[in-house]
């Protein structure tokens, strides 16, 4: 299993990262967490195979983590040759078809036809997919919107959990505990915290509470960038602690 932080900001603008987006492949599973602005340039730049996605998967309706969908989908049938005869599935929070039918009205009618097979799947907390044999993804609820999700794949060796955005939630720690890699946000220094954002505190007790094996920050408003991250999370610690830049690699 291989993780690549294609996108590792917000909202805020930032010459260095852009909006959250992260790649995992396993076996003939390539898919795609979260699809903020900028994904698609950065999956190029950084030599990602972007046109062969098989699933991507919305964390919640925020446009940070989603707004570039319709650019992506487009880029898959306009932007190869040859152009894209591969279905695609797209899993998002309940509500997705939905919104998907609003921005068709706006862009029109290729997004929900965009010239190859596109299956829209609603999530549900707790439901499981499998992606395909021995791969499976699953979801829980996060402390950030109504709809919002954390999504976890596993496969036959290893288990990633990319929390999306999230408060602190027992919940969600027992739900990744034992991962292999825990994708965290870590998006504001603990005297900014809200109580619907992970802060590097936050971050270390989640970690220790999960007994993940490693973990990864993401999601960096740019006042956090100047903590002290790593030493903030692996006080309460002990595995690896990565503050990941868009473009970084981790194998599994």
């Amino acid at each position: 299993m291989e993780l690549i932080t294609l996108g590792t900001g917000t909202v805020a603008p930032s010459a260095a990262r852009t909006g959250p987006a992260h790649w995992v492949t396993t076996g003939d599973v390539r898919i795609l967490l979260d699809c903020g602005p900028g994904a698609s340039h950065r999956a190029e730049s950084f030599n990602v195979p972007w046109a062969t996605v098989t699933h991507i998967a919305i964390t919640h309706f925020h446009p940070d983590h989603w707004s570039e969908l319709p650019l992506f989908l487009y880029a898959l049938r306009w932007g190869t040759l040859p152009a894209r005869t591969d279905p695609l599935t797209l899993f998002g929070p309940t509500g997705i078809t939905e919104r998907l039918a609003h921005l068709a009205k706006a862009y029109g009618d290729w997004v929900l036809n965009p010239g190859f097979p596109l299956e829209i799947q609603e999530v549900e907390p707790g439901d499981t997919f499998e992606l395909a044999e021995g791969i499976l993804l699953q979801a829980c609820k996060t402390r950030h919107t109504d709809e919002s999700l954390a999504y976890g794949i596993r496969d036959r060796s290893h288990r990633l959990v990319f929390t999306g955005d999230t408060g602190h939630s027992d919940e969600l720690a027992q739900w990744a505990h034992g991962c292999d890699l825990l994708l965290m946000e870590c998006s504001l220094p603990d005297d900014q915290g809200i109580e619907i954002h992970m802060t590097p505190g936050l971050a270390a007790e989640f970690a220790r509470m999960a007994e993940v094996d490693q973990v990864v920050l993401t999601h960096f408003y740019p006042s956090v960038i100047n903590e002290n991250l790593v030493d903030i999370v692996s006080a309460s610690f002990s595995g690896p602690v990565t503050v990941a830049r868009d473009g970084e690699r981790f194998t599994l």
